[in-house]
């Protein structure tokens, strides 16, 4: 409950939403509903194995994650003849994926994306018999609030992601749109040198870094959410 997809139709002008590695659209909601105020056609998918139980999750691919967030760009292309996309964590990792694969997307914001978690790669040298780690939700700042998602992370589906991290690390050239990269200098989750490594690699002339001192890794939940929506609603409406 409260993991739902959120979909609104509103203009011609869409904006694709994704949430991350072990989260759900609680996370991602506010934004969507924001987006959805100002007259945008908003889809936020639920990735597939997300929002259930965390043993669906050990069986998913990166494929289908990917899988999912193509269905909600489907979506708006029969909807929309503009769209944008922002994603959170690993939804921002989709976002610079889709924007390799798609460079009719216009503009991207990202906000404490992951191409690069170092501390992840240990779970190739774990025994074969550990299936579950502690979770990595909720690393927020703001007193009181937590996020909905996953009490145990899945071995197979951390190995899953960081091939997804080496991906689109190694296609990072290949995004040409606008580009705002938000990022929590503590972040307990996502390394901060992840925006550096996105902007250095990227090949958007017009990209930003902008940071957020206030939040921690689930920043969208956190102290900066009204500046991400008002940031990144700002951004778009001057790239329509």
């Amino acid at each position: 409950s409260g993991a739902e997809p959120y979909t609104a139709e509103g203009g011609r002008t869409g904006i694709l939403v994704s949430h991350g590695f072990t989260g759900t659209v609680q996370s991602m909601r506010p934004l969507g509903e924001a987006f959805a105020r100002e007259g945008y056609t908003v889809t936020v998918p639920r990735l597939k194995g997300h929002g259930t139980h965390h043993e669906e999750m050990e069986g998913t691919t990166y494929q289908d994650w990917i899988a999912s967030v193509e269905e909600a760009f489907a979506w708006l292309k029969e909807r929309c003849d503009t769209i944008f996309m922002a994603g959170l964590s690993m939804g921002g990792t989709l976002a610079l994926y889709m924007a390799q694969q798609h460079p009719e997307i216009r503009a991207i914001s990202l906000i404490n994306a992951a191409v690069a978690v170092p501390a992840m790669k240990s779970v190739h040298d774990m025994e074969a018999d550990i299936r579950f780690l502690d979770a990595i939700g909720s690393d927020i700042k703001k007193p009181g609030i937590v996020e909905l998602a996953y009490e145990k992370t899945p071995v197979a589906s951390v190995k899953q992601i960081l091939a997804f991290m080496d991906e689109v690390r190694g296609g990072l050239s290949g995004v040409r749109c606008p580009a705002l990269i938000f990022v929590s200098p503590e972040d307990h989750v996502v390394p901060p040198e992840n925006a550096q490594i996105i902007y250095d690699g990227i090949a958007s002339k017009e990209k930003f870094i902008i940071e957020m001192p206030e939040s921690y890794h689930v920043a969208t939940l956190d102290n900066d959410q009204q500046r991400i929506i008002d940031e990144t609603l700002a951004f778009f409406k001057k790239h329509e």
